[in-house]
């Protein structure tokens, strides 16, 4: 087992025990996939409060709950504030050209 940060952060889940089905439902809502095209651009790695969208802070909380649960996102706390990544090199090696392919097609 690995061992957890020092840190109360949440869990990660290893990407060999996620399925295809998981990640394609997280990324079928399209608030969450508008979260993972903003953490697809070149800035990557956002802290919660610049996650510019038109809903609830607990709403918003509750899609990034989602995509991590799914391993397509991390979360990292540095003192009182909260950042967030796409987990791309990793998505990459369980699911090759599966983030590329929707992110891809999404209609911007």
């Amino acid at each position: 087992m690995a061992a957890r940060n020092a840190s109360k952060g949440p869990e990660h889940p290893r990407l060999e025990d996620v399925e295809l089905v998981t990640l394609l439902s997280a990324l079928a809502e399209p608030t969450r996939l508008r979260i993972v095209c903003m953490l697809a651009e070149p800035v990557g790695e956002r802290a919660w409060k610049d996650i510019d969208l038109p809903i609830a802070q607990s709403t918003l909380s509750h899609h990034l709950k989602i995509l991590r649960n799914a391993g397509l996102v991390q979360n990292r706390t540095e003192g009182t504030r909260c950042f967030v990544s796409l987990r791309t090199q990793e998505v990459e090696a369980r699911f090759p050209g599966l983030l590329e392919t929707v992110l891809s097609c999404r209609d911007h």
